[in-house]
């Protein structure tokens, strides 16, 4: 059953949408949502930043004679809604028509959302107090480890808690609440040449027992930051890549952007004319999962209302499906993937959820010790890909593989290889994948790359 909150916002965004309808909407879409939001900050074992903000707002799609509009709203008056509907109405006289436009067939809405365990009704009550607690002995982990570490760019810790809210004048009205906490630690080295090195740790979770403690979480941080002295390039070469999670994280979010129908139908992805076709190695399984357990970004629902559901995006290395809403899904001659992502004052468009490469059952430690020489990746920066070809550099910085083993780190390299070649030149996939972050991969390993140094 909804609670009062659920209840409320459900009301308000059923009414919003009866009225656009009964004002002169063809069909009329109400996301609703509200949103309590915390954010604290330590560094040097003092408090820095305390943020704390709550949040109402209301987006109305409409579509009128084949025209359509989308307005939002944060003044939930009754003047304000009057006004919102209004607004819309106006912006879609002006708008082109567009035949397909219009919203999903009722029929395929979600009759009965699944419980994906999404909400932590403690959290509700978590305060700064217990926020700074968390933060000052994460921090207090870090600068405890090693007299090495001799600075801090501090602990954070946030937490959201909210409702969303989806109705439509046609019938269907359905919400759910959400939350989320998350800590990061940033702790400072200072290295032989001046230079300060800056490494980091951070966990997420939906509930917050499942956190990882501030301890680990801080002296981790710590290590990674240590990891990095001495860091220098290395001389051009081509190598063997091994990504950490971190990194592969990065990739794959890179590839995300390439099958999202809006990306295919404007002819912005080399992905487009792919389509069944191998893109990867057969080890690649590639999955967009709404409906995980207490997954980062689960959904009982898309942003239209249709069904939450499991994706098979890539499967032993072929292009299976990309990810559609109902306008990209149209686009193209297809059924939506129930893939519709919206901001409160946006119009529906296609993106990804729990977008995870699958893990294999490589040990990560046996893939590095398998490479006479290679280079470990731990994170990677810059912006060099071009969705369009596929083409691929980027900055990175990680380890010098030395007969299996991590030896010098590395610093101020470049990475590179077409997407075409680099997913399929994957080699090994890591079995320690962890689903705290809507794009997450394990381990992988890439054949051969060009890195480029001195």
């Amino acid at each position: 059953m909804a609670d009062a909150e659920e209840a409320q916002l459900l009301d308000t965004a059923a009414q919003v949408a009866e009225r656009a309808r009964s004002a002169g909407a063809d069909v009329a879409e109400v996301l609703a949502r509200t949103s309590r939001d915390l954010s604290v900050k330590v560094r040097l074992g003092a408090p820095e930043l305390v943020e704390e903000a709550g949040s109402s707002a209301v987006g109305l799609r409409v579509v009128r004679e084949g025209r359509s509009a989308t307005t939002s709203t944060s003044d939930l008056s009754p003047d304000g809604l009057s006004r919102l509907i209004e607004d819309a109405l106006e912006m879609a006289e002006l708008a082109e028509p567009d035949p397909i436009s219009d919203l999903p067939d009722p029929a395929d809405r979600v009759v009965d959302p699944p419980s994906l365990d999404l909400y932590d009704p403690s959290l509700e009550t978590f305060d700064g107090a217990e926020a700074r607690a968390l933060a000052l002995e994460a921090e207090d982990a870090a600068r405890g480890l090693d007299p090495r570490i001799t600075n801090s760019n501090g602990a954070t810790v946030s937490r959201t808690v909210g409702t969303m809210a989806l109705a439509t004048g046609d019938g269907f009205a359905q919400a759910y609440r959400n939350s989320y906490l998350s800590l990061v630690v940033q702790p400072l080295a200072d290295d032989a040449d001046g230079k300060k090195r800056v490494g980091f740790h951070w966990d997420a979770r939906r509930h917050r027992e499942a956190l990882a403690s501030p301890a680990d979480v801080g002296q981790e941080a710590a290590r990674r930051t240590l990891a990095k002295l001495g860091a220098d390039k290395i001389p051009t070469c081509e190598l063997p890549v091994v990504f950490s999670p971190d990194a592969g994280r990065a990739l794959l979010a890179l590839l995300c952007s390439c099958v999202g129908g809006a990306a295919v139908y404007k002819r912005q992805s080399y992905l487009a004319d792919l389509e069944a076709e191998p893109i990867a190695d057969e080890r690649v399984h590639i999955v967009d999962d709404a409906l995980l357990p207490r997954g980062p970004a689960s959904r009982p629902f898309d942003g239209e209302g249709l069904p939450s559901r499991r994706t098979e995006v890539v499967s032993g290395g072929v292009l299976k499906t990309f990810l559609l809403d109902t306008y990209s899904a149209r686009k193209l001659s297809r059924a939506s993937t129930g893939s519709a992502s919206r901001g409160v004052g946006s119009r529906p468009s296609p993106g990804a959820t729990n977008f995870h490469l699958l893990p294999g059952d490589a040990d990560p430690e046996s893939m590095v010790k398998e490479l006479e020489r290679g280079l470990y990746v731990t994170s990677m920066m810059g912006f060099g890909f071009n969705a369009v070809t596929g083409d691929f550099s980027r900055g990175a910085e990680g380890f010098l593989i030395e007969n299996g083993e991590k030896t010098q780190p590395v610093g101020e390299i470049t990475i590179s290889l077409g997407f075409t070649d680099l997913w399929r030149r994957i080699d090994a996939l890591g079995d320690d994948l962890d689903p705290k972050t809507g794009l997450a991969t394990p381990t992988f390993r890439v054949s051969r790359m060009t890195v480029a140094g001195t």
